[in-house]
């Protein structure tokens, strides 16, 4: 039988939200990049950074031990910042303005993300 992994609920819960709300709001960006720019390829880079981040969240539900909780979230935390990435550049590039609210927005909660993650993977490395 597996081990229990203990995670702390309250954080887990808040990334399991966090980026599934975040992926919702980059496939809104990728349509307005495809539909208003006519961009298809930063767009679709985007699109798979930025909805992988809460796919890898889930799954790491799954894991069946601590090391594989810790792997999925890493998976996670890279994709994160690729689309920090993706994102910069789109702003660098005046597909998006980044002075606008939900620019601003998207890199606040890209942030966030990261942040969460990195202190998930630090702790649970602690642990073991």
């Amino acid at each position: 039988m597996g081990r229990t992994i203990e995670k702390d609920s309250t954080t887990n819960n808040e990334i399991l939200e966090l980026s599934f709300v975040f992926a919702k709001c980059i496939v809104f960006l990728y349509k307005y990049l495809r539909e208003k720019h006519n961009e298809f390829i930063l767009s679709k880079q985007i699109l798979r950074s930025g909805t992988s981040i809460g796919a890898n969240v889930h799954e790491a539900q799954a894991a069946l031990s601590p090391k594989e909780f810790v792997a999925k979230l890493s998976i996670a935390s890279k994709e994160a910042r690729e689309t920090r990435y993706w994102l910069r550049l789109l702003i660098e590039t005046g597909y998006l303005d980044g002075k606008a609210e939900h620019v601003q927005s998207l890199m606040k909660e890209i942030d966030s993300i990261n942040k969460i993650l990195t202190s998930i993977i630090l702790t649970m490395q602690n642990r073991t």
